[in-house]
């Protein structure tokens, strides 16, 4: 019904005014042309990674969060520099850079200016969160459909951000009848139409998959036992995720008990059980604070502080590291290699404000790397666990020790990342949130390396050029008094 002459609403004419809309101002500015060919890439049978690298190349923005996630700390571990998109799609894979530009062009290109873009962004941003919900939980489930689970998610709420896009005062009547937050149960009255329909009809005004239009259907639990076709699977998980974002968006008391009752109902169709769901949802929430801009949940305001104290922070502890810097150089030629350890461990713990802070050394001999020296709350007690042989083994250290160079790992606690941790460093130091290797090389033979870590108590951490710079100095020295000993120790053998 017309809310203003009682008339029943013609969907069809909202229809024809939205892509009236969508003509005059930009088709969601360029976002089905987007998607198309995101979706085209991910897809293709032929030349899968030179398809996806041309379609980073044309998007100037993509293509710098691309060589950016690259070369971060999880993916760089290995001491490979990514300057091209081709060798990133490699490093990456077509689905995790697809996945990156649906949500960028979800929240870049959406949002631009429109007379009542903030509330477009707050649909934007829920419908990134719902990816990102589905994305842990499909990783828990092990499926086949993950990267089509997470596109229908991304999509599942279209409806809602084509009407904020495009009909900001049809959205304000339809809060005024039912109220903010309840909009789409005043959608048939105000648009002939319900959110869902909106949503499917741009999907196939688009020209998406049928395989995605069934995935953005709303799917209430199955019941248990019953049967789940893969079809259902994925319109089910994109459901519960879209669902999961909404009541996420506040992070508030009633939101998580919201959440909860979702992952449970949800939990037997999707083959995920509840304790694993609540795990896969607490990953979600973590990366949502990070990467989201204006949800309560990544906590803006609060971010900027902490921000700007960790600037103040980082400028005083470079300058512990530049004392430290220059005592280690008024020593270097008479302190022992012990000595020079122990002056570079304490000012990296104290310059970085590491949570804990461990010296490891080789004994060749043994064949094995023992931690020998620590700062930390609770470390001491760990140091005779933490050993382990100097045989090469496929995980970070290693690696570290091979490339000779600093590595830095932001996100220890990624999934993916696993793999690339050794038992020594589960057993003793997962609660570290980010960590630095500083590898000790002596005539290109590893004789040690320099551990720091972060808990969760500090604010996600970047390392700037200047401190990989100090921290290249550092162990510069160290080695340097290594070598002094090794030629000591080989004139004395000669006299001797």
């Amino acid at each position: 019904m017309n809310p203003n002459t009682g008339a029943p609403v013609d969907g069809n004419k909202t229809l024809a005014q939205l892509w009236d809309r969508t003509r005059m101002q930009g088709d969601m500015p360029g976002f089905a042309k987007a998607i198309t060919a995101i979706l085209s890439a991910m897809r293709g049978e032929d030349d899968v990674e030179f398809n996806m690298t041309q379609t980073v190349l044309s998007d100037p923005v993509l293509t710098q969060k691309v060589l950016r996630l690259a070369n971060s700390g999880m993916y760089s571990a290995f001491g490979q520099h990514v300057s091209t998109v081709s060798k990133a799609v490699l490093v990456l894979g077509t689905d995790a850079i697809g996945h990156l530009a649906l949500g960028l062009k979800l929240i870049e290109e959406m949002s631009v200016a429109s007379p009542n873009s903030s509330i477009a962004h707050v649909e934007m941003e829920k419908a990134v969160l719902a990816g990102m919900v589905a994305q842990q939980v499909a990783t828990s489930a092990s499926s086949i459909h993950a990267e089509e689970a997470v596109v229908c998610s991304m999509l599942h709420t279209l409806g809602r951000m084509m009407i904020t896009f495009y009909m900001p005062e049809r959205w304000a009547v339809m809060q005024q009848i039912a109220g903010e937050g309840n909009e789409d149960d005043a959608a048939m009255r105000v648009l002939g139409l319900t959110m869902e329909e909106v949503g499917r009809a741009a999907a196939i005004h688009w020209g998406l998959p049928k395989n995605l239009l069934n995935g953005m259907r709303s799917v209430g639990p199955a019941e248990p036992g019953a049967e789940v076709s893969p079809a259902d699977w994925v319109a089910g998980l994109s459901t519960m995720a879209a669902r999961c974002a909404d009541s996420l968006w506040h992070d508030d008391e009633d939101g998580a008990a919201e959440v909860k009752r979702i992952t449970e109902s949800y939990s037997g169709m999707l083959g995920v059980d509840a304790e694993q769901m609540g795990e896969a949802i607490e990953r979600a929430k973590a990366v949502a604070a990070t990467d989201l801009s204006i949800a309560p949940l990544s906590k803006p305001a609060e971010r900027r502080a902490k921000a700007l104290a960790k600037t103040r922070q980082r400028a005083e502890g470079n300058k512990v590291l530049l004392s430290g810097l220059a005592d280690m150089r008024d020593m270097v030629d008479t302190a022992s290699p012990g000595q020079m350890v122990a002056m570079a461990l304490e000012t990296v713990y104290n310059g970085l404000d590491f949570s804990r802070a461990v010296a490891f050394v080789r004994n060749r001999r043994e064949g094995r790397y023992s931690a020998k020296l620590c700062f930390g709350d609770g470390v001491k007690a760990m140091l005779p666990e933490m050993v382990f042989d100097d045989a090469y083994e496929p995980n970070v250290f290693h690696a570290a020790l091979n490339s000779d160079r600093v590595i830095f790992i932001e996100n220890a606690k990624d999934p993916k990342f696993a793999a690339k941790l050794p038992q020594w460093w589960k057993a003793n130091l997962s609660e570290a949130r980010s960590f630095v290797i500083l590898p000790l090389l002596a005539n290109s033979q590893p004789t040690g390396f320099l551990y720091g870590d972060w808990d969760e108590s500090f604010p996600p951490i970047q390392l700037s050029q200047n401190e990989f710079t100090l921290l290249n100095e550092i162990r510069s020295l160290v080695v340097k008094a290594v070598e002094r000993r090794h030629q000591l120790e080989a004139v004395g053998n000669r006299v001797g």
